[in-house]
C-alpha cells in the first residue's frame, strides 16, 4: 500500500517544493518507486526543481479531467528509474482539482505499485492545499525559524488534526516538523528561534534541520533538488531527514555556530 506524505506549510517561501524534490530523490536513491505530485495550480514549479519543464505535456488537471491518462502524464525522472513527477497546470484555478479526481489519481498510483506518493502543497489553507492533505498518512510540516513561519504553521497542523480523512475516522496522521534556512550564529544572537523554541511552539520534534545555504537556490536554478549535492551541508542534511523518515536514528548536524580556529580568532577571520 503506497503512503502518501504531504509537504505543507502555512507561509510561502520557506522551501516547500524543495524539500519535496529532495525527499522524492531521498526515498527514490534507497530504491523506492516514488510519485511527486505537484498541487499548487496555476504556479507550477516543482517541474523546475525537479529539471523537466520542458517535458511537461500533460498535467495534474489533465488527468483528474479525464483529458489524459496517467501514464500519459507522468514524467519519467532522468536520474532515477523509479521516481516519476506529475506536474500542476499553469492555465488553470484552484477550483480545477477535485477531491473525487485527485482520489481517483491516488488510488492509480498506489494500484500501480508506488511505494511512496508525496504531495507538493501549496502554501496556505485554499482547495489546493486541503487537497493535497485530505488522503495523506504522513506530513511534513516546513517551517523557518521565525515567528510568522511559526505561528502559520500552528494553523496547519489544526487542519491536520481535523480537515483529513484520518482525521474524520478519529485518528492522527503522523505529524513531522522540518526547519529549513537555520542559522545557528543568528539563533546564538537572538535574531532567530532555536529548534527547541519551535519544538515547544508546535508540540513537534524537527526530523530534520536544512542550514541556511546558498547551495539549496543554485541547485534549484540547475533543475537539480539539492539533496543530489553531495558535497553540501543542506543535502545532508536533507539525506538525514529522509533516513529519520524510513525510521533511522541520525545525530542532527549543522545546528552549532562553527568554532573559530586560532588564528581566526587572533585575526578576526
Amino acid at each position: 500500500m503506497a503512503e502518501i506524505i504531504v509537504v505543507t506549510s502555512g507561509k510561502g517561501g520557506v522551501g516547500k517544493t524543495t524539500t519535496s524534490a529532495s525527499l522524492a530523490c531521498g526515498l527514490a536513491r534507497r530504491g523506492h518507486k516514488v510519485a511527486i505530485i505537484d498541487f499548487d495550480v496555476g504556479l507550477r514549479n516543482l517541474d523546475l526543481i525537479m529539471g523537466c519543464e520542458r517535458r511537461v505535456v500533460y498535467d495534474f488537471v489533465n488527468v483528474v479531467n479525464g483529458e489524459s491518462s496517467l501514464k500519459q502524464s507522468l514524467i519519467k525522472d532522468k536520474r532515477f528509474e523509479n521516481l516519476f513527477v506529475l506536474a500542476a497546470s499553469q492555465t488553470r484555478d484552484k477550483d480545477a482539482l477535485t477531491l473525487e479526481g485527485v482520489e481517483r489519481v491516488l488510488n492509480e498510483l498506489a494500484a500501480d505499485g508506488f511505494d511512496y506518493i508525496i504531495c507538493d502543497s501549496p502554501a496556505g489553507i485554499e482547495k489546493g492545499a486541503y487537497l493535497s492533505m485530505y488522503f495523506a498518512d504522513q506530513a511534513l510540516v516546513v517551517v523557518n525559524p521565525e515567528v510568522s513561519s511559526v505561528r502559520d504553521s500552528d494553523r496547519i497542523l489544526g487542519l491536520l488534526a481535523s480537515k483529513t480523512r484520518h482525521a474524520e475516522k478519529g485518528e492522527r496522521i503522523k505529524e513531522h516538523l522540518l526547519l529549513t534556512r537555520y542559522s545557528p550564529k543568528r539563533v546564538e544572537s537572538g535574531e532567530m528561534l532555536s529548534i527547541t523554541d519551535v519544538e515547544e511552539i508546535l508540540g513537534l520534534k524537527a526530523i530534520g534541520v536544512i542550514p541556511e545555504s546558498s547551495d539549496v537556490l543554485n541547485a534549484s536554478n540547475k533543475g537539480e533538488p539539492v539533496i543530489l549535492d553531495t558535497e553540501s551541508d543542506a543535502a545532508q542534511a536533507y539525506d538525514d531527514a529522509v533516513a529519520r523518515l524510513l525510521g533511522d536514528t541520525r545525530p542532527m548536524r549543522f545546528i552549532s555556530p562553527e568554532k573559530k580556529g586560532f588564528f581566526s580568532k587572533m585575526f578576526g577571520g
